[in-house]
């Protein structure tokens, strides 16, 4: 058999993960970009995409045509950044893994000084806007914003410590050993992988920072917004009692706090303006705040495994079921309670509770199954 003419690839030093949604326009930018900083370093790029529309994994995969370092993962069915970050980890060759966005708004230019930094025997080194010598305002196109993140980041802060100034950071670099102890472990959903790795094993690792500007996005759409932002609260709260109230749950529970002001807003409009009988009005009002309810937590607490097309609908009709048999246990529960001795108000809080986590568990299982 003829040897292969062709020279082999270097092993790659560094595997550099880009999540991506949306960014056809910028991939073949910032492959170039990296290639210029990374000079005769050996590195692999993964492109992590959430089957994006406009044809980012196409894109991709074009571009590995002519730069066969680089390669693509094209999610199905599958949403969220924290979840494209750990299955690119995972899928990294090298002994070390960088994670950056792939709008340019990180400077490729400080990778190899985060790589020298881990060689040097740090565990986890983070691009930090925060840090003496950057300017984060740059990249945030409104004041408003920049605040946000400030504040943000103060908040996150408060539960990470001083192992960083900037948990909240999409810049990082780590050991591809410390990336496998922490896959098992952090969130695949939700927004900000750092602060939730930080969060957990911050004591337990040699943190590093430098420094960098963080620059305008050169195409595209920012992916910040208020479903981050609700996400990013419910992580808070739930790194805050150490696991103990599962961010998720937490995001279900406001959610059906938002449809019981729904519900009572419609049994008012129908028993009172449109004089329906109070059944009526009820069932009326019942289905409607669920209808709300799916829609939300299809959008805001699900959305990494959001539903569309014919499986919203199908999605929709379980969760009517789901919840029904949660509001029948409702009454159920909260009646022996009663009947133990309880006052009214913790018989009904404890109903309440209960068929909240029936519908979180069984719908998760039933209805926002994976794909």
């Amino acid at each position: 058999m003829d040897s292969d003419p062709r020279p082999p690839l270097a092993a790659p030093e560094l595997t550099i993960v880009l999540p991506s949604y949306n960014e056809a326009e910028n991939i073949p930018v910032i492959v170039g970009k990296i290639g210029d900083a990374m000079g005769a370093i050996a590195h692999e790029i993964i492109v992590v995409d959430d089957d994006s529309p406009d044809g980012t994994a196409a894109v991709t995969r074009s571009v590995a045509i002519s730069h066969p370092h680089v390669r693509c993962i094209r999610r199905v069915g599958r949403r969220g950044l924290s979840g494209a970050c750990l299955e690119g980890m995972m899928a990294a060759n090298a002994p070390v893994v960088a994670v950056m966005d792939a709008d340019m708004q990180h400077d490729e230019t400080r990778l190899p000084v985060m790589l020298a930094e881990i060689a040097d025997g740090a565990d986890l080194v983070i691009g930090s806007r925060y840090v003496d010598g950057t300017r984060a305002g740059g990249g945030f196109h409104k004041k408003s914003r920049a605040k946000g993140s400030e504040l943000a980041t103060s908040l996150a802060n408060m539960i990470t410590g001083n192992h960083t100034t900037d948990p909240m950071s999409g810049f990082f670099m780590m050991r591809r050993d410390v990336a496998d102890t922490v896959a098992g472990t952090v969130s695949r959903e939700g927004f900000k992988i750092l602060f939730d790795i930080v969060s957990r094993f911050g004591a337990e690792l040699d943190i590093r920072e430098v420094p960098f500007e963080f620059r305008e996005r050169v195409a595209g759409e920012s992916k910040l917004g208020f479903l981050v932002t609700v996400q990013f609260l419910g992580l808070l709260v739930s790194r805050f009692t150490a696991g103990l109230v599962p961010a998720q749950f937490l995001l279900f529970a406001l959610v059906g706090t938002s449809g019981l002001v729904v519900h009572m807003i419609v049994l008012f409009m129908a028993a009172s303006l449109a004089e329906m009988g109070f059944v009526a009005a009820q069932i009326t009002a019942t289905y409607i705040a669920m209808t709300t309810n799916f829609i939300f937590n299809n959008q805001v607490t699900f959305g990494h495994r959001k539903l569309v097309g014919m499986r919203f609908w199908t999605g929709l009709l379980t969760f009517y079921a789901v919840c029904s048999i949660g509001a029948i246990g409702n009454i159920a529960f909260s009646e022996r309670v009663f009947e133990f001795g309880a006052p009214i108000w913790l018989a009904g809080l404890s109903g309440a509770v209960m068929s909240a986590l029936f519908n979180f568990a069984v719908t998760k299982l039933v209805t926002w199954r994976d794909a």
